[in-house]
């Protein structure tokens, strides 16, 4: 009988030619006009598949807008990119990637609903920066001066969108946001959590530090700090963190704390880094607007109500919450404007406005309260940068 011929022991098999030494492996480096061709095909095909994506993009805002719905959704968004941050492998940064997906979506955007956004500025500000982490770039981001001025843009129709901070993780709530939900109970439809970190910014030497420029809640922020490495200088508050920065680099001595992005509009060195006394110092600001957020279910939904002021109310109030099995996850009080002694309440719970057990809870907190204002609900979000 003929042997059979072993399997593996040649380098030729069926349908595949066996490959001459030149066509194998590269041999040593690739040069560095070899990477840079790869490079420019590889850039080549990104465009192309970025167009069609935008393409797409398009055709879905349209569609959206076609089934009266808002050709907008900003839950949608934050999601999509999430997910795809799950799946990212690297090398290229979470942060990067973020970036660039965000700057897609907004160029999409743009082509077929421009988004006009207020923040509080001015330009490079960490609300500002939160504008950007939010809407990206493409769009129109207005710089207002007050926060109260935010909530009138939005009300009168002259911007879609506003972005105020309502929380900080060191000093707690935001008055002047408060106040103004307060007077104009708009809609909060995201939010959007930031880890703010302070550097300190300047010309020259950190000895020669005189003055520390910027506005009250960072100068708190920092206080530890600046107490253990610049004990003898003076702070100085500002209306903004930017302001800081644009004086500091006119001043000698001066110094500002303020983000990276004032230090190099204005040509400002970083004399040190993440200054914060709590690293893990974030804030949380609210994106108000006119238009709900659909359903998620990973959702929060904001309240604002006032009660009696008789004994007990507060406690009947937070025991509706808890029949409903509804998990609060911030509260606050705020003296009534024109009423002392009388308080308005603020609070935050997980669901949704449209699951019934929320429903319930604000029916049954209607019957008990003064006043209910239902602000909106909205995606959970992590903290980014």
């Amino acid at each position: 009988m003929a042997k059979r011929p072993v399997r593996g022991g040649s380098t030729q098999r069926r349908g595949v030619r066996s490959r001459s030494p030149a066509e194998g492996a590269r041999v040593g480096p690739e040069s560095p006009a070899d990477l840079a061709g790869q490079i420019e095909r590889l850039d080549q095909q990104i465009l192309q598949q970025v167009n069609e994506r935008t393409r797409l993009a398009q055709r879905f805002a349209q569609a959206r807008q076609q089934g009266s719905l808002p050709p907008v959704d900003l839950d949608a968004e934050v999601q999509a990119t999430d997910a795809l941050l799950e799946r990212n492998s690297g090398p290229l940064h979470d942060h990067c990637v973020r970036a660039l997906f965000r700057e897609l979506t907004a160029g999409a955007r743009l082509l077929v609903h421009p988004v006009r956004v207020a923040y509080l500025g001015p330009a490079f500000s960490y609300s500002h920066l939160a504008a950007i982490e939010r809407f990206g770039t493409s769009n129109e981001l207005l710089p207002v001066a007050t926060i109260a001025a935010v909530f009138e843009e939005v009300a009168q129709g002259n911007a879609d969108f506003g972005l105020v901070p309502i929380e900080n993780s060191t000093d707690g709530r935001i008055v002047d946001t408060l106040e103004m939900f307060v007077r104009m109970p708009l809609r909060i439809c995201a939010e959007v959590q930031m880890r703010i970190h302070h550097n300190l910014l300047g010309r020259g030497s950190r000895t020669d530090v005189c003055e520390v420029y910027s506005k009250p809640q960072a100068l708190s922020q920092c206080r530890l700090w600046l107490a253990r490495h610049l004990p003898a200088a003076r702070t100085v508050e500002t209306a903004s963190t930017t302001e800081a920065a644009q004086l500091a680099a006119e001043k000698r001595g001066v110094a500002a704390i303020a983000s990276l992005q004032a230090g190099v509009c204005y040509g400002l060195e970083v004399m040190a880094a993440n200054i914060e006394d709590q690293k893990d110092n974030v804030t949380r600001f609210a994106v108000i607007g006119s238009q709900p957020a659909p359903r998620t279910g990973n959702d929060k939904t904001s309240l604002m109500f006032e009660l009696p002021h008789q004994p007990g109310a507060l406690a009947d109030a937070m025991a509706i919450f808890k029949r409903g099995r509804l998990n609060l996850t911030w509260i606050e009080s705020f003296p009534k404007p024109g009423c002392p002694q009388e308080y308005l309440f603020f609070v935050e719970l997980e669901g949704h406005q449209a699951e019934v057990r929320v429903r319930r809870a604000i029916a049954s907190l209607g019957r008990k309260a003064v006043r209910v204002e239902p602000l909106g609900s909205y995606a959970r979000t992590r903290p980014v940068g």
